[in-house]
């Protein structure tokens, strides 16, 4: 479980790491700060607590839930849940298509939504684990949301 756990956080940070590499400068450029943003956008030091939190909570759900579900959807389900969590922020921050970045950020909150709903019958509830992950995704895509109908 240690092992899967740690694999899980590679993966997971890995693909934050990735995404990072394309925010670069995003978040304190004119172009990011010119932005009509959400009133309820959180401060900026949110954003890496949540992740990180979400991340970890993320690693565990997999490392529970892998051994139990090895061939299934889960497999196809984490794939696609990290190649668009990479996919946002070279779409945002980058290329500055915000109407992109939130149809990425929308199709990856129904994929989590998806992995929360397929596996809450784990008789261990692990999957509460995704919760965070899916909660944050909302706010996250309504503050996309915010910017593509404000600005």
């Amino acid at each position: 479980m240690l092992f899967r756990f740690l694999i899980f956080l590679l993966l997971n940070f890995g693909a934050l790491a990735l995404g990072g590499l394309f925010t670069g400068k995003g978040v304190s450029s004119d172009w990011y700060q010119g932005l009509a943003k959400a009133p309820w956008t959180p401060p900026g030091w949110v954003f890496g607590a949540a992740w990180t939190f979400i991340m970890v909570c993320f690693a565990l759900f997999m490392a529970v839930a892998w051994p139990k579900r090895v061939g299934s959807a889960l497999v196809a389900l984490y794939i696609v849940q990290w190649v668009l969590n990479v996919a946002w922020n070279p779409a945002f921050f980058y290329f500055r298509q915000t109407a992109l970045a939130l149809v990425l950020i929308s199709l990856l909150t129904i994929v989590v939504g998806v992995l929360f709903w397929q596996y809450v019958r784990l008789p261990n509830k692990a999957v509460l684990a995704v919760l965070p992950y899916l909660v944050w995704l909302i706010i996250a895509t309504s503050l996309n949301a915010y910017v593509v109908v404000n600005n």
